[in-house]
């Protein structure tokens, strides 16, 4: 129902709309194939789904069950697999339905709600690495005042400012993108509706739309990434100062699974939406929005337990049975 009205009034808000859009739904091609590709497509997502989803939870029950784990670093862990879930909760689910789907079609709403959410999420999720980041900067360059200033409050503060900002910085661009008129051909060739496929299909140009959402993401990737790139820079010369090589290991180990999610999650976006988009093929597209969307979202608790002692061990008690944990 909730649906249902945010797509009337996204579509009928603006009277001249009335005249000019005649697309009622939007046509998702996914990735080309034969149906026995589709089928190995679709337990390949599903099977990722699936993992992203026991892989992440285990890691929020594991931070809320060990009160070892309760700490800012693992608070933020914690909140970090919980918006991993949504974000890949997102996408998946939509395109494992249309890869079983024979018309592929998705309505005008939903393709704007998957937009909206799918991009808000990730925003979401650069702030997140970003507040890691500055819990990592502070327990290892400021670890006298580390629990004083990270306390429960901040850690609480910093989250949710996350995610309100997230939800905040493209609902305009979203809704006057979705205001456009759309009166040609539906059928966009991608997996999920995107900013790039969606400006394709409409009939009238909107440079100023087009800049605001683009000036926007490029502030959000580029003020996140400089920020944790200048916190690693103070936070290794910090590590290098450590008279001991056991305390520069531990150090290392520390931040060494947040430099991989963060290279894995950056890499795969900066690629995608700094680069000239006429430089990248569309089967490329979809394979590196497939790896930020999908892969990341399941590479994350493997980086994070498999690098963890604390976190290993309180998976043992979470997963008693899951015996290759208990092994690494």
């Amino acid at each position: 129902m909730l649906f249902s009205l945010l797509g009337y009034f996204l579509r009928y808000v603006d009277p001249m709309n009335l005249s000019t859009t005649h697309v009622t739904e939007f046509v998702l091609l996914g990735f080309p194939g034969s149906w026995k590709t589709q089928i190995f497509l679709f337990v390949l997502i599903l099977v990722f789904y699936v993992l992203t989803l026991l892989g992440n939870g285990a890691i929020i029950c594991a931070v809320r069950c060990d009160s070892r784990l309760h700490t800012p670093m693992y608070f933020l862990l914690g909140n970090f697999a919980f918006l991993e879930i949504w974000y890949v909760s997102s996408t998946a689910p939509n395109m494992l339905a249309n890869i079983l789907s024979k018309t592929k079609a998705i309505s005008f709403s939903g393709c704007f709600l998957q937009f909206y959410f799918f991009s808000s999420l990730g925003t979401t999720e650069c702030f997140f690495l970003a507040v890691m980041a500055y819990d990592r900067y502070l327990a290892i360059c400021r670890p006298l005042h580390y629990p004083v200033i990270m306390t429960r409050r901040l850690c609480c503060i910093l989250v949710s400012s996350c995610w309100l900002i997230g939800f905040l910085v493209y609902p305009i661009p979203i809704f006057s993108i979705s205001q456009l008129p759309f009166c040609g051909s539906n059928i966009i060739d991608h997996f999920l509706c995107d900013m790039d496929p969606l400006m394709a299909l409409s009939c009238a140009p909107a440079p100023i739309t087009e800049f605001i959402f683009y000036a926007q993401s490029s502030f959000v990737l580029f003020f996140t990434i400089s920020y944790i790139l200048w916190s690693y820079i103070l936070l290794l010369r910090a590590v290098f100062q450590v008279p001991s090589a056991a305390g520069r290991r531990k150090a290392f180990s520390t931040c060494g699974s947040h430099l991989v999610v963060v290279s894995l999650f950056y890499g795969t976006v900066m690629v995608m939406y700094v680069s000239p988009s006429c430089g990248i093929s569309t089967l490329m597209q979809k394979i590196l929005t497939l790896v930020y969307s999908v892969m990341t979202p399941l590479f994350n608790p493997l980086i994070y337990s498999l690098r963890n002692k604390d976190m290993k061990l309180a998976l043992r008690k979470v997963l008693p049975g899951m015996r290759i944990v208990k092994n690494i």
